[in-house]
């Protein structure tokens, strides 16, 4: 009988019926343990993989809409000055797709020949220092040049090498329109500011002038009343003298020399001159008064539906038949002008711009008025435009000042435009005034229709 010995590596025979040799059944144990141990590791750096998969994912979609929602354009190239990636602005503004752009020189954006051989310059000799609000001319999609503020940052390795650069930039036209707009609104609130602070002066000026209004007008209405009483003695004591020095004594030849000696005669002719002078003082001075009374009083009238064609043509009538001079008016108004308010301030504000042209137009060989106007939306305006000299330009910021004046010493108070111009505010309205291209002055009222 023989038997058959196996070779001495040969593997153990582990079928299922066969026993497992000394030590084995820990072996495999130890091994499927470590199967274990793997696989969890490996599902374990799926999931962490997973993970990190996502949270890229969400980055980049970040990135995507921060790049989409820029206006500003944006740039990355290569240290060739190839271009990588570029935003939607970019696009939009050159009128292409990003596989257009992409691997193109960044140069081809640029106008012409000599803005690409500017930027490589600029690029090339401040690239690693950065360049900052360079403007550059992009040529557009449809043509068109476009300028630019553009700035440019290196981008480096790790360690210090030049891996390309950044190039970021914002449409000039962008910042010229914010630059005015800001300016705009500068302008705006000083004009505003300046408004508040004349309010505020019209109101304590207000104060102060009826203060003195007040004051005054009981001593000029004395001083008035004394000169004409004077007026009438004097015209009774010339009588008396005439009389006489034509009677008998008047043969007296002491008397007569006396009489020439302290010049009555001299003194009866000037007498009338004199309380002449004194009265038209007196009553320029109440003229005064009442305008300072008129300047600081407050309309408390309920306002009314008030016609300004029969304004426009009662004040035009009464200032053109009172005029020394010949001056010709012409009133061109659609009919039915109609706002709210105070029929004798409005009519105190036209006799005022009319009376002024008369006095504008005083040397012209034929002064002329215009008044025109019509509706426009919910305002009426009104023009009056004369043929005279204009307004000196250093006079036109201070024609509705208080007792401002370009007219002569003793031929205006200063206060009519400034009363005008508080009537017509209180209307809620605008008074402005101008020089015409053409010369002479115009002044522009205007009303609401519906005046509070």
């Amino acid at each position: 009988m023989s038997t058959t010995v196996p070779p001495a590596d040969a593997p153990p025979d582990l079928t299922p019926d066969s026993p497992l040799p000394p030590g084995g059944e820990t072996a495999w144990i130890e091994v499927i343990q470590k199967m274990d141990e793997v696989y969890n590791d490996l599902l374990q750096y799926e999931v962490a993989l997973e993970e990190k998969n996502a949270a890229l994912e969400e980055s980049h979609q970040f990135i995507e809409s921060v790049l989409a929602s820029m206006s500003d354009i944006l740039i990355v190239c290569d240290r060739n000055g190839n271009i990588e990636e570029v935003n939607p602005s970019l696009r939009h503004i050159a009128g292409k797709t990003a596989d257009e752009l992409t691997h193109k020189p960044i140069f081809d954006l640029f106008a012409d020949e000599g803005e690409r051989a500017r930027a490589r310059d600029v690029f090339t000799r401040q690239g690693r220092q950065g360049v900052h609000d360079c403007e550059f001319f992009l040529r557009a999609g449809d043509g068109s040049t476009v300028p630019v503020s553009m700035n440019c940052t290196p981008r480096l390795s790790q360690t210090g090498k030049l891996m390309g650069m950044v190039v970021t930039g914002r449409p000039v036209g962008e910042l010229r329109r914010a630059y005015s707009a800001l300016r705009q609104a500068h302008e705006d609130l000083k004009r505003t500011q300046g408004q508040l602070l004349h309010a505020e002066k019209m109101v304590s000026l207000g104060r102060l002038v009826a203060g003195v209004a007040h004051e005054l007008n009981n001593p000029i209405s004395f001083v008035l009343g004394n000169v004409l009483s004077l007026k009438r003695y004097a015209s009774r004591l010339e009588s008396y003298l005439g009389a006489v020095h034509a009677s008998a004594a008047a043969d007296d030849g002491a008397l007569q020399a006396m009489r020439e000696e302290l010049r009555i005669d001299r003194i009866l002719a000037d007498m009338p001159h004199l309380i002449d002078g004194m009265i038209e003082g007196a009553e320029r001075t109440r003229d005064i008064v009442d305008a300072l009374k008129r300047f600081s009083a407050v309309d408390k009238m309920t306002p009314e539906q008030v016609n300004l064609n029969e304004v426009v043509e009662r004040s035009v009538r009464w200032v053109v038949q009172s005029a020394s001079a010949k001056f010709a008016a012409d009133v061109d108004l659609p009919p039915g002008l109609v706002c709210s308010g105070s029929s004798g301030q409005l009519q105190q504000v036209m006799m005022n711009l009319v009376q002024n042209a008369c006095d504008a137009t005083a040397r012209q060989p034929d002064a002329r008025l215009t008044v025109s106007g019509g509706y426009a939306g919910d305002m009426v305006v009104l023009r009056f435009t004369d043929n005279g000299p204009g307004i000196a330009e250093e006079n036109l910021g201070r024609l509705f000042e208080p007792f401002f004046t370009t007219k002569p010493v003793g031929q205006g108070t200063g206060l009519g435009l400034s009363i005008s111009y508080g009537i017509v505010e209180r209307h809620g309205g605008k008074l402005r005034a101008r020089n015409r291209p053409q010369g002479g002055a115009e002044f522009e009222l205007s009303l609401p229709v519906e005046s509070r």
